[in-house]
């Protein structure tokens, strides 16, 4: 388990924050031996919640260009065929995973191939959960292209209090199945549009880790 990079500049600002809470309950009430301990027990929550959610743990990746892998840790909340209209302007099938403020908020390519288009859309915060998010909210789109052909999408996309979304994904770049490509910071939601055909090996309400689990497979 090592602690992501996105996180130092939050760890910072929240060892500021301890230092303040700390100094204010010890010396303006020393004499109060609870607000003390209640301002020990603030910092101690802060810093435990910076901790967990920037942790970035090890996963064991195995490379199938059959498979296509989870991109993030989470819940999968919508399965669904829709018309995509930003790129395919066709049908794809969309899964999307909610991640919530306590998963691994790592982005992972779930495909390996060629990165055929990448692009930053300003939008909305509105829930994850919203069935307009995928669309209103602000969010990044990916576009890989396999060896043999297919094309997958997919979507970083804010949530209520997801304010930063970090996208290292280059167009013209190679993208290795299971490389982290991306985070997104306090909650949020990851959106694959998939080819038509492809087999689900997933169901709703289905918990998957990002790297490790089949999200579906190429028939």
């Amino acid at each position: 388990m090592t602690f992501h990079k996105e996180g130092y500049p939050s760890l910072v600002v929240t060892v500021f924050v301890v230092a303040v809470i700390n100094a204010v309950t010890y010396f303006s009430f020393r004499a109060y031996p609870v607000v003390v301990w209640l301002g020990y027990a603030l910092s101690a929550f802060l810093l435990t919640v910076i901790i967990q959610f920037f942790r970035s743990p090890s996963r064991t990746l195995v490379i199938n260009d059959n498979n296509i892998i989870a991109p993030a840790d989470g819940t999968v909340v919508v399965i669904e065929q829709v018309l995509e209209q930003e790129y395919f302007n066709d049908k794809r099938l969309q899964v999307s995973i909610f991640m919530s403020p306590l998963n691994v908020h790592v982005n992972r390519f779930p495909v390996s191939g060629m990165i055929k288009y990448v692009k930053y859309h300003p939008g909305l915060f509105l829930v994850a959960w919203h069935p307009k998010s995928s669309t209103d909210n602000e969010r990044s789109t990916i576009v890989v292209k396999l060896p043999k052909g297919e094309e997958v999408m997919f979507r970083q996309i804010a949530g209520a209090l997801a304010r930063r979304i970090v996208n290292n994904a280059m167009h013209g770049n190679d993208a290795a199945q299971g490389q982290e490509f991306g985070f997104i910071k306090f909650g949020s939601r990851v959106d694959l549009l998939l080819p038509v055909g492809v087999k689900m090996k997933v169901g709703l309400d289905e918990k998957v880790r990002g790297g490790e689990t089949v999200i579906a497979t190429f028939e």
